[in-house]
């Protein structure tokens, strides 16, 4: 395909992008648009005062019959200074409606500019949290919150510091070229000329800076993500020493976005040296032109002074339109980042073709399923197949890479398997609502996930609605009320960023409180007591065990003292299931004699099947 028609397809479907998202402030956008049109007839009123002074109040001239029609208060046009004062009131009286535009454009443009990026960053947030995993581990999480955060506000300067400005400005240019034809087609038709001049430099330098603009944003938003990784990893920043490491990462970034930033600013001020140029000579024409044609009395002092404040004015818009063309660029950019985000598929389809009960049973079965994160990549599950009934304890275990993790991930869907079939209560989970079977688990992971709100807040973030009580019976459930009734303000405690002031052990239940509230069939536990100690472990194993009982629990463990309550174990090697067992000690057996033989197969075990009866 054309380079050119390819790029022409990519600005189109920019563009039918930018008007959807636009157009619930179509009203608002239509409104800033006839306000900015109406400062034309504003802006070609103002020299106007001027030319009359000249050529009625000093010079010898009537005053326009349009104005003496007016009505003025009584003896104005009769005194000795009347003239005078009607130039002084009708420059106040212009200056006034020139307040009143600007004043209705300036709020109207404030909202509207505001309405366009809160909507925008709503619906980027809203897509971005249904994008599958894989998306977001492609791209990372501060790569998106850069395009959401900083690249979105691109919608804004789209409109009110893009095209409405252009389009006004070319109204403007057309409105005063026509009334600068009728008093001088001479002088005029020097701005005729130096249009065209001024839309090749700017069509030259847009080309120039929009590669530019792209690699400026990639650079911030890579530093950004250095700055991110150093603060939120500062206790193993420091524990390395590497302080200065990162700070020399960090500033050899920036440095980088500071020369191409500066090699950006050398093109864009190179344009606007020769924008000026143009400009000052086609005033310096019309200058020498205007007083030859006063001289032979081709017009009077007052035109000469209106059509050179006219041209003056045309200039501006002329200007305008000229260095609006490659500042847009950096908006393109951003908004091509900012719907790079909606343009990923959503995450994985439902196909709502059969009812999940409120509340499942929690039969789970595994038909020979296999996994790879990328199509033809490493398979990390390799045909694995079992069946678990209802209310079963089940341990997972193996080596760190073997795919427990991604097992239990499988089962709430945050990926779908490459080959094979996931059933829960004997239909196949992709025949599911999507957010019907996530309501079906509880998960507790090994470092638990706390937000910025109250402690209350983060107990109910599993159920908004539930109650104060709800609330408090669930934490006791979890072992959690006692230390909670010693923080300052007990349940209204705000935990702030990383809920510092808790124990790992405080944090864990708190998770398991929420866990509780939600009350699930199914549970999923990622070595939630991984990193606690042993009198915290067995603190948070007693909570557990009431939590676990009458339901579906896959715990992955290290430690298989944790997994004493459970009624079967999962032993998976380089991905593929290895044996399923009822005892720790064989699992031990196992996971030791799979140890041991680590790097001596040639391949790994093949699939077993085992139906296992609670």
């Amino acid at each position: 395909m054309d380079p050119s028609r390819a790029k022409q397809r990519v600005h189109a479907s920019l563009l039918r992008q930018v008007i959807k998202v636009a157009r619930p402030c179509w009203p608002h956008l239509a409104g800033i648009s006839l306000l900015c049109l109406l400062s034309t007839p504003v802006t070609l009123l103002a020299p106007l005062p001027l030319k009359i002074a000249v050529d009625s109040v000093l010079g010898t001239r009537a005053l326009p019959n349009w104005l003496r029609a007016l009505p003025w208060p009584a003896g104005w046009l009769r005194a000795a200074n009347g003239g005078l004062a009607i130039c002084a009131a009708l420059l106040v009286a212009i200056a006034l409606l020139n307040c009143i535009q600007s004043l209705a454009s300036w709020l109207l443009s404030t909202y509207t500019g505001e309405k366009l990026v809160h909507d925008f960053r709503g619906q980027l947030l809203f897509h971005t949290q249904r994008l599958s995993l894989s998306v977001h581990d492609r791209r990372g999480a501060n790569d998106i919150a850069y395009r959401i955060q900083y690249d979105a506000p691109a919608i804004q300067n789209l409109f009110l510091q893009g095209m409405i400005p252009i389009l006004s400005s070319a109204f403007t240019f057309i409105a005063m070229l026509i009334v600068t034809v009728r008093i001088s087609w001479h002088i005029a038709s020097i701005a005729a000329i130096l249009s065209p001049v001024l839309f090749v430099l700017a069509r030259n330098s847009s080309r120039k800076v929009r590669k530019r603009y792209d690699e400026v944003r990639e650079l911030d938003s890579s530093a950004m993500l250095v700055l991110h990784e150093a603060l939120s990893c500062l206790r193993a920043v420091k524990a390395f020493g590497q302080e200065a490491y990162e700070d020399e990462l960090f500033r050899r970034k920036s440095r980088q976005r500071m020369n191409e930033q500066v090699r950006l600013a050398s093109i864009q001020a190179g344009f606007h040296v020769l924008i000026g140029l143009c400009v000052a000579i086609a005033a310096a024409v019309a200058l020498v032109m205007g007083v030859t044609e006063v001289r032979q009395q081709a017009m009077t002092v007052g035109e000469f002074l209106l059509v050179m404040a006219y041209m003056a004015q045309l200039y501006e818009p002329l200007r305008t339109m000229s260095t609006k063309l490659p500042e847009l660029q950096s908006t393109v950019a951003s908004l091509h980042r900012a719907f790079a985000l909606l343009e990923e598929t959503p995450e994985l389809e439902d196909r709502p073709l059969t009812s999940l009960p409120v509340r499942a049973r929690g039969e789970v079965e595994f038909r020979n399923v296999s996994f790879q994160y990328t199509a033809g990549g490493r398979s990390v599950l390799k045909d694995i197949s079992f069946h678990i009934r209802p209310g079963m304890r089940v341990g997972v275990v193996g080596p760190s890479g073997s795919g427990k993790s991604t097992l239990v991930n499988l089962l709430t869907r945050f990926y779908d398997p490459s080959d094979g079939a996931i059933l829960i209560d004997g239909t196949d989970l992709r025949e599911y609502n999507l957010s019907d079977l996530r309501q079906q688990f509880s998960i507790v992971l090994q470092e638990p996930m706390l937000f910025s709100t109250t402690v209350a807040g983060n107990i109910a973030y599993a159920d908004p609605q539930a109650s104060r009580a709800d609330v408090v019976r669930a934490s006791k459930l979890a072992n959690a009320h006692e230390f909670i009734e010693r923080l300052p303000k007990q349940y209204d405690t705000p935990m702030g960023d990383g809920a510092a002031g808790l124990s790992g052990g405080e944090r864990q239940r708190l998770a398991i409180a929420r866990a509780f509230l939600k009350d699930t069939p199914m549970l999923i536990l990622d070595e939630p007591t991984s990193a606690v100690d042993v009198r915290t472990e067995q603190e948070i194993m007693n909570a557990l065990a009431k939590l676990m009982a009458g339901r579906t629990t896959f715990m992955i463990a290290h430690r298989l003292s944790t997994l004493e309550r459970c009624d079967a174990v999962l032993v998976l090697q380089n991905g593929a299931l290895h044996t399923i067992t009822n005892t720790l000690d064989e699992a031990r057996a196992h996971l030791m004699a799979n140890s041991a033989m680590r790097g001596a197969e040639s391949a790994a075990p093949g699939p077993v099947l085992v139906r296992l009866e609670k």
